[in-house]
């Protein structure tokens, strides 16, 4: 699934998700269930992840700006 379907998707919280799992109108064999919770939390983790990422980045190219701009407030010559 893609970033922009992912954001497009409702959030629900993961102990709300886990019981629609657990008391979903299919009951899932264990074998099942244990792959579906699986891939749940590793989607999960992966955004949570890659949200983490973005937000080091977002931070990296806001750095050099605001460092640009105190420097450039700084009285020359002094």
């Amino acid at each position: 699934m893609t970033q922009q379907a992912e954001a497009s998707r409702p959030h629900i919280p993961l102990q709300d998700r886990l019981r629609q799992l657990l008391d979903g109108p299919v009951a899932l064999d264990k074998r099942a269930l244990l792959g579906t919770l699986y891939a749940e939390v590793t989607r999960r983790e992966t955004l949570a992840y890659a949200a983490g990422w973005n937000d080091a980045a977002a931070e990296l190219r806001r750095t050099p700006r605001q460092a640009t701009e105190r420097d450039s407030r700084r009285p020359s010559g002094a």
